[in-house]
């Protein structure tokens, strides 16, 4: 997905579906980052904005905004979860080659809330960890992984990863 111009990713197999901008009903005293629901072929499904998530400011939708509809496990439950994408683009297969492991400095972001970035041409791509951004208490502040008893999050490794990409036209 495209927040603010940085580009992220998804893996296809948590996105269900792809909505244009459908009506918001919020809901007063919810979390800052999930306030509001929306309508999916009937359901009420909570409606996510990842830009809070990471420190970015709210920003009014535009024509290219889009919903993008995921199913992930939280506490082994599945769950169905609208997550609001400035631009959405294409699916796409990136080689494991070009996955590494989240920098211990240099990023702005929580490092256990990033499963992988991605390099392709001269961009970066984020793959976020949705289960950890989204799990109640995800909110607390992240282990330190140079206290004792604290795991650091761990990377998945895979040969090949296929992930429903967003970012600017020309990018992918």
């Amino acid at each position: 997905m495209d927040l603010q111009g940085q580009t992220f990713a998804l893996e296809a197999t948590q996105v269900r579906e792809i909505l244009d901008l459908v009506p918001v009903t919020e809901v007063p005293g919810s979390e800052p980052f999930v306030n509001g629901l929306v309508n999916v072929r009937g359901k009420v499904v909570p409606l996510a904005d990842l830009r809070l998530k990471f420190g970015m400011e709210q920003a009014p939708d535009t024509i290219d905004t889009r919903i993008v509809v995921i199913e992930i496990d939280i506490d082994r439950v599945p769950t169905v979860i609208g997550i609001r994408a400035d631009k959405v683009h294409e699916v796409t297969t990136l080689d494991a080659s070009v996955l590494a492991e989240v920098p211990r400095i240099g990023t702005r972001w929580r490092q256990d809330y990033i499963r992988f970035i991605a390099k392709r041409g001269d961009d970066f791509i984020v793959v976020p960890d949705l289960a950890r951004i989204l799990a109640p208490g995800a909110a607390e502040p992240a282990a330190d992984p140079s206290k004792p008893g604290a795991t650091p999050p761990t990377t998945s490794h895979r040969k090949t990863a296929t992930l429903a990409l967003a970012g600017r036209p020309g990018e992918l």
